[in-house]
């Protein structure tokens, strides 16, 4: 797994997933109430690709019905006309597509992928944490910057 001093790719176009791969597990206080968020990213389809399940489970209020987890299904592989891209379908029947990104300024070894979403131009960035964790984030291109709206760092499990 990911360590902030063992952050290595891999060989081939999908070895920067190689710190990634496995399972990844993190908790949060939302405004949506606790949440639980696992994510696994493996190999698929002859190692041509790299599929992220996410599932995001959030504690139903006292007295309330469960909600039902908010699920993700992504492939990354190849892009005819961006090196890699991204290709994600979510359980509120979105879609997005996107391309690898830079994000350097997040940290210098950050994995990210960015996409024009329905609200603007985004990014999503995984960069090593402290003892094997992993930082994620996801940020809205704004006219000062990059607003950042949701940080987790995930553990492995």
């Amino acid at each position: 797994m990911a360590n902030a001093s063992h952050w290595k790719k891999g060989r081939g176009k999908l070895g920067v997933f190689a710190p990634l791969l496995g399972q990844w597990r993190t908790t949060a206080d939302t405004e949506m109430g606790p949440l639980v968020c696992e994510r696994t990213f493996k190999t698929v389809l002859g190692g041509k690709y790299v599929q992220l399940t996410a599932t995001w489970t959030f504690a139903a209020a006292k007295g309330a019905k469960p909600r039902d987890p908010y699920q993700e299904l992504c492939l990354f592989g190849p892009h005819k006309e961006h090196g890699l891209g991204f290709w994600s379908f979510t359980s509120d029947g979105k879609r997005s597509e996107g391309r690898l990104f830079d994000a350097s300024d997040i940290h210098p070894q950050a994995l990210c992928f960015a996409a024009e979403m329905d609200a603007g131009f985004a990014r999503q960035a995984y960069w090593p944490g402290d003892k094997g964790a992993v930082h994620w984030c996801v940020e809205s291109r704004t006219k000062k910057g990059w607003n950042r709206f949701v940080q987790h760092t995930y553990q492995p499990g």
